[in-house]
């Protein structure tokens, strides 16, 4: 399953584990003496010191090749650098990728198979180890053996990796590494354009070739990258630490970082997580977490300075099943695209979604500038809605709307179905438990009609969202195409696109608007949002020099302490 709903990197399965208990979040850790200096910053803060993060979800793991939570990315990504990774600048430039541990972008054969990246000279690990290109090929293995989530992106492309993960190979065939001259090959089975979002995985993180092939959470093996992950409390607390060996290799747009060091600790709840900041009682909530509506009104007011909903890749809408009546109809699909209030939808969400109704948000490449097809952002149309609806034929039309237990979804859905009563259905919630709601709506036995969908990146790719409207996707269990969109245009579409190397998506980014146009013109879904996240943070933080990623959120190596 992919990021739906959970802050998952990537998408096929993965679980966070329990949180063991409240940890006494005081300030001992917000005056460290250990800073490397005060001097200022060309930001407006200061260089060193140290912070302390309050976060409510432990990240699944803390071992790098089995980690699948951004949780646990946003520390990953500074800690365990791989050959690719992305800009660190917030919006759509943050979707960038640029070269990590490799000297340049990947040289990409003609038939888009082959990839080639050489790794930059004189690297060494945080414990002192000289990173050698058959450490790579080595941490690719590992994440397959110790059943990373994503590890189909693997499998699945990389040429022998199926039989490598099935015990019939020794290694995988399609990676290559040279360690006298650094240069590393990747040889897929089938072109993937998206492979180099792939390598940019924080669990495609180099690690060296001796780390046993077991679950190191509770003492990560080392990385490169700006800071070292120690201190681990699995579940409780752990650190980064500067790393000081980064700074020498000069690789170019990744910071080395200004705090010496940033600490976690898990919070029982929310309420508690952003009081004590609110308090300045630590310095940072954690952006996957929720901010409680109570608090909200004292956070705009008293900490308007150092809080900011901020807009994450992303797309909330309810799903149509184009094979089922009555949105087999494209007229009755129009109708309840006419007829959604994306300005209540906002205000069940207490503010932290921003109206849309294209499927790619912003921030995506090929995110569509043009009008809303069918009725605007602003207010519905209900009359044009009620005239589709007595128009389609499919006036009384029984409808079920799936949704979850958890807030604000099960409103979301209680209101859609108050929509669809009002211009001429007969809508029915019917709520079910989250940890059984996809594989429910996703079962073809179900029957779904219509329900809530959303998609949180898990990479910035187009392809990565249009997986939703693939015919691929369709299947008895666990279908990820819930309105069974089966379009010979959205198809062609993709055999055309998918291929194109994420590198080269700009030159495409015309193609990737005008289908996703034409999908929001066809009504497949009702897109209504994109999710935003709070950046929220203590009196001591430079707010303004802190960058937010579009997909790691708070990028901890731009965070600074006032000057």
């Amino acid at each position: 399953m992919h990021r739906r709903g959970t802050r998952l990197v990537a998408g096929l399965a993965a679980g966070c584990l329990a949180v063991f208990g409240a940890v006494a979040c005081g300030s001992s850790d917000n005056n460290d003496s250990s800073s490397s200096s005060t001097a200022k910053s060309s930001g407006g803060g200061k260089e060193g010191g140290a912070i302390t993060v309050l976060i409510g979800t432990a990240p699944d793991y803390l071992d790098p090749s089995i980690a699948y939570t951004t949780q646990a990315a946003e520390v990953h990504w500074l800690s365990y650098l791989g050959l690719l990774t992305y800009k660190h600048a917030a919006g759509q430039e943050g979707g960038q990728l640029i070269p990590g541990l490799a000297e340049a972008l990947p040289t990409i054969s003609s038939d888009g198979k082959t990839y080639t990246l050489k790794l930059r000279q004189g690297l060494t690990f945080s414990d002192g180890k000289p990173v050698k290109a058959s450490d790579f090929k080595a941490s690719v293995e590992r994440a397959v053996k110790l059943n990373w989530g994503g590890k189909s992106f693997i499998t699945g492309y990389v040429q022998g990796a199926a039989d490598f993960d099935k015990g019939k190979a020794k290694d995988i065939s399609g990676v290559t590494a040279d360690d006298a001259t650094g240069e590393i090959k990747i040889t897929l089975d089938t072109p993937y354009g998206a492979f180099g979002n792939v390598l940019a995985f924080p669990s495609m993180g180099i690690v060296p070739a001796s780390t046993p092939k077991k679950n190191l959470s509770a003492d990560p093996p080392p990385g490169v990258g700006p800071y070292t992950l120690t201190g681990v409390q699995p579940n409780r607390t752990w650190s980064l630490v500067k790393n000081p060996k980064f700074a020498g290799f000069k690789i170019p747009d990744i910071p080395v970082g200004h705090l010496d060091k940033i600490v976690w600790k898990v919070s029982s709840n929310t309420q508690t997580e952003a009081q004590q900041v609110l308090n300045n009682q630590a310095d940072a909530f954690d952006a996957g977490d929720t901010l409680p509506p109570a608090l909200l009104p004292q956070i705009t007011t008293k900490a308007k300075d150092r809080f900011k909903k901020q807009t994450v890749p992303s797309t909330f809408y309810f799903f149509l099943n184009t094979k089922l009546k009555p949105f087999d109809n494209p007229q009755a699909r129009q109708a309840v695209n006419y007829a959604i209030d994306r300005q209540a939808m906002t205000r069940l969400a207490s503010g932290f979604l921003t109206p849309a109704c294209f499927f790619l948000p912003v921030g995506i490449v090929g995110h569509p500038t043009g009008q809303c097809p069918h009725g605007s952002l602003d207010k519905p149309d209900l009359a044009k809605a009620k005239q589709l609806v007595q128009q389609s034929g499919t006036a009384g039309t029984k409808i079920t709307v799936w949704g979850q237990e958890r807030s604000p979804r099960k409103q979301y859905v209680e209101y859609f179905s108050e929509v669809l009563n009002s211009i001429g259905y007969k809508a029915t919630p019917k709520i079910i438990a989250d940890a059984v709601y996809f594989p429910t709506v996703g079962n073809a036995k179900t029957k779904a009609q219509t329900g809530f969908g959303d998609w949180i990146q898990d990479f910035p790719n187009p392809s990565d969202f249009y997986l939703l409207l693939d015919a691929g996707a369709i299947q008895p269990l666990n279908n990820q195409n819930l309105s069974n969109v089966n379009d010979p245009k959205v198809q062609a579409a993709l055999k055309k696109l998918n291929p194109v190397p994420a590198t080269e998506l700009s030159r495409v980014s015309s193609d990737w608007e005008s289908i996703d146009t034409y999908v929001a013109q066809q009504a497949y879904q009702v897109v209504y949002g994109s999710q935003l996240v709070p950046q929220f943070y203590g009196d001591r933080i430079d707010f303004g020099s802190a960058v937010f990623h579009p997909t790691y959120y708070n990028d901890w190596s731009s965070v600074q302490l006032k000057g």
